[in-house]
Order: structure tokens, then C-alpha cells, then sequence
């Protein structure tokens, strides 16, 4: 409807010679000023010269026209030039069938049909543990990958790790220091590498032995290192996975730093040769004064590959596996400045990767009470962090599936109700609330409604035998979820899904409050009500990659 809507304000724009007009068509904040709102007049009277109210009568009268009294009950003009729109009655119950009818497959778009989105994310380095902040990244990009692929997308899902350089080499030099040869934890891989970073700093020695490890790794001709380097690897992908199944996340391709390195060197050199890339002190770099970012080196005077060097590789190398029209790569705002300069040298190297290519900048999350180390000073990692809130939903819920599903549920709400880039602030308690604002009060809603409707001695397919002539708020709200999620894709804003959903639960409570359902008037129709909002809800949780539980 938002895009029948719309359609008919751009010819009857055109037609009146404002033609390349920006404007909005969208739910109003009030439900009591209609379902559709538009504010096409106020953006066309500055170029037409005209008064807002004068272009707004216009446009509203092509409205009723068009749309006619069986679509559209109320076509007004509202405030400075405002047109505001009420459905009538038959669509709105229509839109409810098609919620209830149309199940797990309400809400899908096809604005992408055809296309191949590839989103990379997470991206935590083998050799260390998975932190808070590939765990926000984790969340938002699985949520935007959902989002694509509701809109008619085929995506692959890859991730990115560090599994050589110098972070690898300290982790290395930690085990070997320690005569770990069978590396069998992330933990016991995390402290060897806390211990390296440590003495690269303090000891002048261990900071030579380490830079020589790191050389090693490179060229990869000690087999004794190589073999520890693999098992070492091994142990830390693994407890990624682990913490990925937990997260509903999979991926298509994980890729590492050595599946990049020689290709990026190769293009970075051969970029050298043509002048994007130039020598400095021994050290290959990218001049990005040019295009008004950073620059940075690529190459070092060592004659190893940045991570910058690495990145370049992975854009060919996800082209080779898996050619796309669009590739999304989602890492945390710190990161803002070099992936600018990223893409300015590949836009030089490749022009055509860089163009389908856009960085997402993700927030910092911190916990409302400031803490965010352990007891022994280190940075909580992500499995900690689950851990810590998983503790807490168990003391509310017995059983520890639906503990886990409504930890999962509350840690990824408030991670996706920020914007995107925000900084996320994680209170442990308020994100476990049932009173609103938190994943559990949604799963909640759900749980409430699928249990009416178990009660219910009404069969599903059985039709309305009366239908109330004002339609409920509920059902108005409902009718949104396919507008919402398509808009929530194609801004790549999870946070957008996450309002709606809070606030339809918030309505679904009022209706749940304010009706009897069953043995009440229009029983069959509100049960059928009560169904459309289970789809709605069940297939909103599971764009944002939220649980949706069968009990709490």
C-alpha cells in the first residue's frame, strides 16, 4: 500500500511539474491521524511556488480518486500541508487474512530478486578470544543479512580473521614459552597470548624473538611452529563456532589473513608499478591525502602485508568465490577511517569491487554499571559476556533452553534497538524485564498469544462470523510489518524492525487487556486477529535473528 501510495503522489507530482521531488510516505506517529502519511506538498510548494495547502489539495483529490472510498475511508489535510490517510475497513481485514494465511512467508519482498549480497562480519582473529565487539558485530550483521535476504537477496554470509602477523606470533611465542605443543582451550590460547603482548612491550628480547616468529609464520618452513600454528588455529575457530551456533549464526566462507596475503601483496605491487601505491622509508604506502583520507601503509619495510594489504586481498578473493552485486562488510566504528582508505585504493585497483562495496560501522557496547573487565582485569570476552547474562536468566527461568532463548533474546534486543553505529549501553537487568523495551517483554507478547490461540476451540480455517466496523489498533499496526522490514533492509537499520515490534507488543498487551477473546464478541475474528499477530511477531524476532520461545 505505502508503495500504491506513493506512486500516485509521483505521477500526480510529474504532472504538475515537481516532478523530482523528495518526499516521504509513511505511518504517522499518532495512529488517530490515519494510516499513511505524506509530506509530499511541503517538499513540492518551494520549487512550485505555491502554498504547501494548495499543492496538499491536489494531491489529496488524486488520491481519492485514485485509491477511491473501497480502498481509502479518509483522505485529509492536515497541519502546515500534511495528507493524511485512513484504510477502510476491507483492507485492513484483507491485509490480516494475508498475515495469518501467508504465515512464515508474510512480510517477504522481492525489491531484490536476483541480486547476491555478500555480508561480512564478526571477523574475530584466531589466537585470541572472541570480545564484546565481535559479538555486537556477530548480532548486527546476521540481523542485516536476514534483513537482505527477507527482501528477495541470495546472501552468503563470510567472516574475516587474523591467523598470521604479529598478534599470532605473541600468541605463538606465549605457548612456546609455556611448552604448550597441544594448545586445547581458547582460554589457554587467550593467556599465552596475553602473556606475549605483555613481554613485546616490556622485554626488548622477547619483543626480537617474537618479530622473528612473526617472520617464520610467513614463510612457513618450520615445520614444528607450522604445526602448532595449525592446532592453535583449530582450537580458536572452533570456539568461534561454538559461540556462533549459540548466536543463530552461520557462515558461508571463513576466510583467514593467509588465504589473502599472497594476493594481496601481488595487487599491492602491482599497484606500485602503476603508481597508486608508492615507496616510503622501505615501506610500500597509499598516499590517501589524494582523496581526502588517511594514508597508510600497506606493505611494511619487513616486506609484510598490512591489514589494509589483507583486505585488498579479500575483495579479489570474495569476487572469485562468490561473485555478487553488493558486498556489505560490518566491523566496529574504530575501524571507520582505514576502511575509507581501503576503498579509495581499491576504487583505484578495481573500481567496479569498490563501488558495490560499503562499510557498516557498528558502536561500542559498554555495560550500564561501567564494568567491563573480569576480576583479573582482562576485557570480558563474548563468551563471558553471554555467560554472565545466560547466569541471570536462569534465576528466572528454570528450564535452560528457554534460559538460553531468552538470554540470547535479550542481549541481541539490545544490541539491534540502537541505530546503526550508536554505542550501546547493556543494562543486565533491564535487558532480562518483562515490563517493556527488552527481548524477553517481545518473546513474551508471543508466548501470550500462541497460548490464547492454543485455548481457543475456534479451528483456524473457520471464517469471521462478525467483524467489528472500527478495525483495532492492533490490526492497524500489524498491516505496517512488510513496509517496516522492507525499509529496515534497504537502510540496513535493524533498529527500525526492533522499534516496531516493541511497539506492537506493546499494542498486542493492550488488546490482550482491553478484549475478551474468547467467549467474547467477535470471538473468530479476534482469534484470527491474534493469529495474524503471532506471524507478525514470530517472523519479526526471526529477521533480528531473536529466539522466539514456545514457553517462559
Amino acid at each position: 500500500m505505502e508503495e500504491r501510495i506513493r506512486k500516485i503522489v509521483r505521477i500526480t507530482l510529474e504532472q504538475i511539474g515537481a516532478g523530482n521531488t523528495t518526499f516521504v510516505v509513511e505511518r504517522p506517529p499518532d495512529m488517530s491521524h490515519g494510516d499513511y502519511t505524506t509530506n509530499a506538498a511541503l517538499a513540492a510548494a518551494k520549487t512550485l511556488g505555491r502554498k504547501p495547502h494548495e499543492v496538499a489539495d491536489e494531491l489529496a483529490r488524486s488520491l481519492i480518486d485514485a485509491l477511491g472510498k473501497g480502498v481509502a475511508s479518509h483522505i485529509a489535510v492536515a497541519g502546515p500541508g500534511f495528507i493524511n490517510i485512513t484504510l477502510a475497513r476491507e483492507v485492513i481485514t484483507f491485509a490480516i487474512a494475508e498475515a495469518d494465511a501467508r504465515g512464515s512467508e508474510w512480510g517477504k519482498g522481492t525489491a531484490e530478486n536476483g541480486k547476491r549480497t555478500i555480508v561480512e562480519y564478526s571477523n574475530p582473529n584466531a589466537f585470541k578470544e572472541m570480545h564484546v565487539g565481535h559479538l555486537v558485530g556477530t548480532v548486527i550483521g546476521e540481523a542485516a543479512s536476514r534483513l537482505i535476504e527477507n527482501s528477495g537477496a541470495k546472501v552468503a554470509r563470510d567472516t574475516f580473521g587474523g591467523d598470521i602477523g604479529p598478534n599470532v606470533a605473541k600468541a605463538l611465542w606465549g605457548l612456546r614459552k609455556n611448552s604448550i605443543s597441544e594448545p586445547t582451550t581458547a582460554n589457554e590460547i587467550g593467556a599465552a597470548y596475553a602473556e606475549g603482548a605483555s613481554a613485546y612491550e616490556s622485554d626488548p628480547k622477547a619483543k626480537e624473538e617474537i618479530d622473528a616468529l612473526n617472520q617464520q609464520i610467513y614463510t612457513g618452513t618450520d615445520r614444528a611452529l607450522m604445526e602448532l600454528w595449525r592446532k592453535g588455529r583449530d582450537v580458536s575457530v572452533e570456539e568461534f563456532r561454538r559461540i556462533w551456533r549459540i548466536l543463530g549464526t552461520r557462515f558461508d566462507f571463513e576466510f583467514f589473513d593467509s588465504d589473502t596475503t599472497e594476493t594481496g601483496v601481488r595487487i599491492v605491487h602491482d599497484g606500485l608499478a602503476k603508481g597508486i601505491f608508492q615507496k616510503s622509508d622501505g615501506a610500500i604506502i597509499y598516499n590517501g591525502e589524494k582523496k581526502g583520507v588517511h594514508t597508510m601503509v600497506f606493505i611494511t619495510s619487513h616486506n609484510t602485508p598490512t591489514y589494509e594489504a589483507k583486505d585488498i586481498g579479500l575483495a579479489f578473493l570474495k569476487e572469485e568465490r562468490w561473485p555478487s552485486d553488493r558486498a556489505i562488510i560490518v566491523t566496529g566504528n574504530e575501524q571507520t577511517g582505514r576502511f575509507k582508505t581501503i576503498l579509495a585504493a581499491l576504487g583505484e585497483v578495481a573500481p567496479l569491487l569498490a563501488a558495490k562495496t560499503a562499510h557498516i560501522a557498528t558502536g561500542f557496547l559498554k555495560l550500564a554499571s561501567g564494568k567491563m573487565s573480569s576480576r583479573e582485569g582482562n576485557i570480558i570476552t563474548a563468551a563471558r559476556f553471554i555467560q554472565n547474562v545466560l547466569e541471570k536468566a536462569l534465576v528466572r527461568n528454570a528450564d535452560p533452553l528457554i534460559a538460553e532463548q531468552v538470554a540470547i533474546g535479550a542481549i541481541k534486543y539490545m544490541i539491534l534497538r540502537q541505530a546503526p553505529g550508536s554505542d550501546i549501553v547493556f543494562d543486565e537487568e533491564k535487558s532480562l524485564s518483562l515490563e517493556g523495551d527488552s527481548g524477553p517483554y517481545l518473546q513474551y507478547a508471543l508466548v501470550r498469544a500462541r497460548s490464547v490461540i492454543e485455548k481457543a476451540p475456534t479451528t483456524k480455517h473457520e471464517a469471521p462470523n462478525k467483524i467489528p466496523e472500527t478495525p483495532y489498533q492492533l490490526e492497524r499496526l500489524i498491516i505496517h510489518f512488510p513496509e517496516v522490514a522492507a525499509r529496515a533492509a534497504r537502510e540496513l537499520a535493524p533498529n527500525l524492525l526492533v522499534n516496531y515490534l516493541t511497539e506492537l507488543a506493546g499494542e498486542w498487551n493492550s488488546f490482550y487487556a482491553k478484549e475478551r477473546i474468547i467467549g467474547g464478541d467477535n470471538e473468530t475474528y479476534k482469534l484470527l486477529v491474534a493469529r495474524a499477530f503471532v506471524s507478525t511477531m514470530t517472523n519479526g524476532l526471526t529477521l533480528l535473528g531473536i529466539p522466539a520461545p514456545e514457553k517462559m
